[in-house]
């Protein structure tokens, strides 16, 4: 479940900014659980920050300033939304080494962020958050938009989506991914 961030909730800075949109995210969650037939009431972080599966529904969210997206599935799942934006050559050698560079063999802000995000949903669904990311790699595209990641030599499958020049990556391990936005 993708939702737009209100126009009048934008202009929110610092944390009131943050509060809305963690809460936004987690109606997105709410949403996601709604329509997909599941029963989810209350929803809770272990110590870590990482989401508590809730009567075996796990669950994952993500927000940026114009989007807030929520996921749900009956297996371990993660989510990440970026919009695509200049990326500098820096941060571009830093996220993906040579070998992953040259499998799209572009060096394009989109292809960036279809990375970053699929590497960001993986951390998600593992739960440990970006201290892994040396430790998760691109092994391959798959058109139109899937993405294979390994974290720790285990394959992850990600279905990915563009909308509104913002890139959403899902953990989806077999899982069908039906986007609403």
């Amino acid at each position: 479940m993708i939702l737009k961030v209100p126009d009048e909730k934008k202009a929110l800075t610092g944390r009131a900014s943050v509060a809305f949109l963690r809460q936004y995210a987690r109606r997105a969650v709410l949403l996601s659980a709604e329509k997909s037939g599941m029963d989810i009431k209350e929803l809770q972080n272990d110590a870590s920050g990482a989401p508590i599966p809730a009567g075996g529904v796990f669950w994952s969210l993500s927000h940026k300033p114009g989007y807030v997206a929520g996921v749900t599935a009956t297996s371990p799942i993660g989510i990440d939304v970026e919009r695509i934006r200049p990326v500098s050559k820096a941060m571009f050698n830093k996220i993906l080494d040579d070998r992953e560079q040259k499998l799209a063999g572009a060096n394009s802000p989109e292809f960036f962020f279809r990375c970053w995000t699929a590497k960001e949903a993986v951390l998600k669904v593992t739960g440990v958050g970006l201290r892994g990311l040396s430790r998760c790699k691109i092994l391959r595209f798959s058109e139109p938009a899937t993405v294979t990641v390994s974290y720790d030599e285990h394959p992850w499958e990600i279905e990915q989506a563009v909308y509104d020049d913002h890139i959403i990556s899902v953990v989806t391990q077999g899982q069908v991914v039906c986007w609403v936005f």
